[in-house]
């Protein structure tokens, strides 16, 4: 092999490990370092003029009136528990639009949905399946209040999480505010999904303080009414595209950690996978919108850092591994080439020996990791022939 080429390798090599370490190590340093000066600086002005810096809740006659959009598709066993958690929640009755729309439901769920008596819920029953984004756009047509609220019909919410949403819309430059998300799960989602979730929320939670939350979760955010403009029908990604419009705007996105929704995750990695494919095929379909948004701050550079270049690890990967493969004669090159071929068996023995592999404590890490970075590169593919149809798929 000649010297040009073993060259242009370790160039490519190097390259591609700082990418892949980048999104995952060296940011969340970079992120926590600038959170922290933050932090101090605003510790130390309170200081010199204490004042209380917490959002206050209204009063019940002082809060706005809500629309509560709930979506669904063949939700008969999720439905009952969904139900009994918006009776609990702490909230005026007089200021709760509920609106549930079925989207071509094929099971029980239509049937729940005609059985409610209560007076502030409205259903909607879409014949033909077309997908959630054109369900919140039915269900948003319905709405009479000027914020509205999604969430997922899988999904509970905590009692007092609506109120916590809601109280940052007295301030009229906020458009949207994105909640927090805690998983309940078996132990296999704790290992992997459960575990990954906790090292985002960390993230998104610094990147909040500075101002830069990137998107909602989907299962609990709200929104100004006058920020919400018909989504089209194959948008996947619904909630990173309607905050990301409210910001175009010219509004604030803020996240609320006390607003809390409880997630049920896909209990395999098998299931989420299949989820995962979806979220890649609609981050890649939202980048022509993204690159339209006014980002300010230092919302740029966790957008470039936490988002962009993570939807492109699994093609660095491909070429760390690559090049490693052509510069393996030198002892360190070894040593990395040695450490992924061991993370990639280890993937594998996640997969045919599954459930070996779940007793081992974060046995299944590396195939989790391994399989949602195989999922970013199957959705950007289907991305590119179009053949993901925007209707959600359950997973398990």
């Amino acid at each position: 092999m000649n010297p040009e080429t073993i060259l242009l390798a370790k160039v490519i090599f190097w390259l591609s490990l700082g990418l892949v370490l980048y999104p995952y190590v060296l940011y969340p340093l970079v992120l926590f370092f600038t959170y922290s000066i933050t932090q101090a600086w605003r510790d130390l002005r309170y200081l010199g003029s204490p004042r209380n810096r917490r959002t206050e809740t209204p009063v019940p006659s002082g809060l706005p009136g809500v629309s509560l959009i709930v979506p669904a598709h063949n939700e008969e066993k999720v439905l009952p528990a969904k139900l009994e958690n918006l009776r609990e929640l702490d909230f005026p009755r007089d200021r709760l639009q509920v609106i549930f729309v079925s989207d071509g439901s094929e099971d029980g769920t239509n049937q729940i949905l005609q059985n409610l008596a209560e007076e502030n819920y409205e259903c909607i029953l879409l014949k033909d399946r077309k997908g959630k984004a054109n369900a919140l756009n039915h269900a948003v047509e319905r709405a009479t209040n000027e914020i509205l609220v999604f969430c997922d019909a899988g999904t509970l919410f905590e009692l007092d999480a609506i109120k916590n949403l809601v109280r940052h819309f007295s301030n009229p430059k906020v458009g949207a505010v994105c909640g927090a998300v805690r998983y309940e799960s078996g132990s296999d989602a704790r290992q992997t999904e459960g575990a990954y979730w906790k090292y985002e929320s960390a993230l998104r939670m610094m990147e909040a303080r500075l101002g830069a939350i990137l998107n909602a979760s989907g299962c609990i955010y709200a929104l100004r009414r006058e920020c919400f403009s018909p989504i089209p029908q194959n948008t996947i990604l619904e909630d990173f595209v309607v905050p990301m419009r409210a910001r175009r705007l010219g509004f604030s996105v803020l996240y609320d950690p006390e607003a809390v929704a409880i997630e049920f995750p896909a209990s395999s990695v098998s299931g989420e996978f299949t989820r995962r494919v979806r979220l890649a095929v609609g981050s890649f379909r939202a980048l022509g919108d993204l690159v339209r948004v006014p980002w300010r701050g230092f919302t740029p550079f966790a957008l470039i850092s936490h988002k962009l270049l993570r939807w492109l690890v699994p093609f660095f990967a491909i070429a760390l591994l690559l090049s490693n493969i052509f510069v393996m004669h030198s002892p360190p090159y070894r040593v990395a080439l040695g450490a992924q071929v061991l993370f990639y068996c280890w993937a594998g023995l996640g997969f045919f020996f599954y459930q070996h592999m779940r007793r081992v404590r974060y046995g299944l890490v590396p195939y989790f990791l391994f399989a949602m970075h195989l999922a970013f590169i199957v959705g950007f593919f289907r991305c590119l022939v179009g053949a993901d149809r925007a209707v959600w798929q359950k997973v398990s």
